[in-house]
């Protein structure tokens, strides 16, 4: 899956005020952490559709995917728990701000890793 330097500048725009946020190339996109856990994700698919990928966790899934633009993440047979794609058509940058608010709640949460 190719990356996609714009969603990727997307994001990296809405996160630039956040301290202790770091990104990394891998599943096929570039992911962004907080404190070294993971927040989210931003890719192209080999269908073209680009997406962004958010961790918002597995206690805030049900109310996150009863939004009308949220999927899970299926990777490859499997539901990701806590994992949501959003179509970067539906993810102007208000909704991207709304779902990052939610993916840092759930990674501030979390101990930091190194």
């Amino acid at each position: 899956m190719p990356q996609d330097a714009e969603l990727t500048h997307r994001m990296r725009l809405a996160l630039e005020a956040h301290a202790g946020i770091s990104e990394k190339r891998m599943m096929g996109g570039t992911c962004f952490f907080l404190n070294g856990n993971m927040l989210s994700g931003a890719r192209r698919d080999k269908d073209g559709v680009r997406r962004f990928m958010f961790r918002v966790g597995k206690d805030r899934e049900a109310a996150a995917l009863a939004k009308p633009e949220a999927r899970p993440v299926i990777h490859g047979t499997r539901k990701l728990g806590g994992f949501i794609l959003v179509v970067d058509e539906d993810c102007p940058d208000a909704k991207l701000r709304n779902w990052l608010s939610l993916c840092l709640a759930h990674a501030a949460a979390l101990p930091p890793k190194s």
